[in-house]
């Protein structure tokens, strides 16, 4: 029987992922990462080496706990497209922490075709503490007749779905807001300026000095993000 999918027409804005609780990290599941992985960076796996640098013992690699929140994702958005993943390392994961991680629907659109749902991620160790938040954005089919059209080579369905988020937008206002009262000149105040200066032919304006160009910065391209 095939697993059932997920579609964009049954998710909602502040929908909950069901939160996935991982066995907890042992020395053996960091050696056999770091196998998987080619990364065998000392302090993941020798714990000598980790105690002579400061560390109290060996610690889980962040890619280890970004994996952890990538198979929530693949577990929830059945039939979906990951489009972007991206991470931020909060804290230290050790041998014996549990991670359970966690994820909310933040945002949903959708226009010309293509649905999109962004998630909010995070996980918590098996005290409460956060050691790790990012975001996904997935794309997904509209429902199952939009899938079966699509499949069968016809066009896509085309629902337009304005943007749906948990935060609010930002204001923006049309004009610049007033200076307060007391601050600034006023019209009263450029024209007696102007009257002084005609009766005594000088100015009173002073003119600020030339700056010199500011120096140049180089942005170095931000590093490629590792893929799941």
């Amino acid at each position: 029987m095939p697993a059932r999918k997920l579609y964009f027409e049954a998710i909602r804005v502040g929908d909950e992922l069901p939160a996935l609780a991982k066995a907890p990290v042992d020395r053996v599941q960091l050696s056999r990462y770091a196998g998987a992985s080619g990364d065998f960076n000392p302090v993941h796996v020798d714990e000598i080496y980790a105690k002579s640098v400061g560390m109290p013992s060996v610690y889980a690699p962040g890619m280890l706990v970004m994996g952890m929140l990538g198979q929530l994702i693949s577990d929830w958005a059945r039939g979906g497209q990951m489009r972007r993943y991206n991470v931020r390392f909060i804290k230290m994961v050790w041998p014996g922490d549990t991670v359970v991680c966690k994820g909310r629907v933040s945002n949903r659109h959708g226009t010309g075709g293509r649905y999109f749902v962004d998630i909010d991620l995070w996980a918590e160790n098996q005290r409460g503490e956060l050691v790790m938040k990012g975001s996904a954005q997935i794309q997904l089919f509209y429902s199952l007749e939009d899938e079966n059209r699509q499949r069968s080579g016809q066009a896509p369905l085309v629902i337009e779905v304005p943007r749906e988020s948990l935060a609010p937008p930002a204001p923006q206002s049309a004009s610049s807001p007033a200076a307060p009262p007391g601050e600034g000149p006023t019209a009263s105040d450029e024209d007696d300026e102007d009257a002084d200066e005609r009766r005594t032919g000088a100015s009173s304006k002073k003119t600020a000095p030339r700056e010199k160009p500011a120096a140049k910065t180089a942005t170095l391209p931000s590093a490629r993000k590792a893929k799941k």
